[in-house]
């Protein structure tokens, strides 16, 4: 085989993403249901969202938020999921996987935000580390993919920090907060790299 000769995939069936509950030692992740609601909303202040898309300030933000993400689900392009935290029993966040290419076998991890009493603490890094496992080793996709806004320092520290791959800059990706022009940092995972990003995050979560 040449170098131009073309690449079979060992998985060429349609990627399906069904609900699921991930356990970790110090998180749970759930199906999101309009049921965390109100606890969302107790933890969701408004600075949280500096670089996201939409700000979530009161209780009706927060059911719209969730309403959208069940939607997403029903079209199989999203699987978003609560975090909970295991000590508490309380919701303190969300993550998802979103834009499920089910021909590609690709998907991306994001949208992700916590009470920030949690920032700095193991919980970003487990709920990686499960949904990451997840996705290569259940789903068997082929490429997971996360993006976070040019100038957010920290959110892209964190990605780095895990082994993900910095692959560009999409100018003018989005409108964030009101009509501030975004543009967002991509990186990427692909399934052969997964192992060295398992042995980091396991390290990483093993030394917290």
């Amino acid at each position: 085989m040449t170098s131009t000769d073309p690449v079979l995939y060992r998985e060429p069936t349609p990627l399906v993403v069904p609900p699921v509950t991930l356990e970790g030692t110090v998180v749970r992740l759930e199906p999101l249901a309009m049921s965390h609601a109100p606890a969302l909303a107790a933890v969701a202040e408004p600075d949280i969202f500096e670089h996201f898309n939409r700000v979530l300030h009161t209780l009706q933000d927060v059911e719209k938020y969730i309403a959208d993400a069940l939607a997403a689900a029903e079209h199989g392009v999203e699987r978003p999921f609560v975090i909970i935290e295991k000590e508490t029993g309380a919701p303190v966040g969300s993550t998802r996987y979103l834009d499920i290419q089910r021909q590609h076998r690709t998907l991306e991890i994001g949208n992700t935000w916590l009470a920030k009493r949690l920032w700095r603490s193991r919980v970003n890094t487990e709920c990686k580390y499960l949904l990451l496992r997840h996705a290569f080793e259940d789903l068997k996709v082929m490429r997971v993919q996360l993006k976070t806004d040019r100038r957010n320092a920290r959110s892209r520290a964190a990605i780095e920090r895990i082994g993900a791959r910095f692959e560009g800059i999409l100018r003018q990706h989005m409108l964030v907060r009101g009509g501030v022009v975004r543009d967002s940092a991509y990186y990427g995972i692909i399934d052969s790299e997964w192992p060295e990003v398992k042995t980091r995050l396991e390290t990483m979560l093993a030394g917290r």
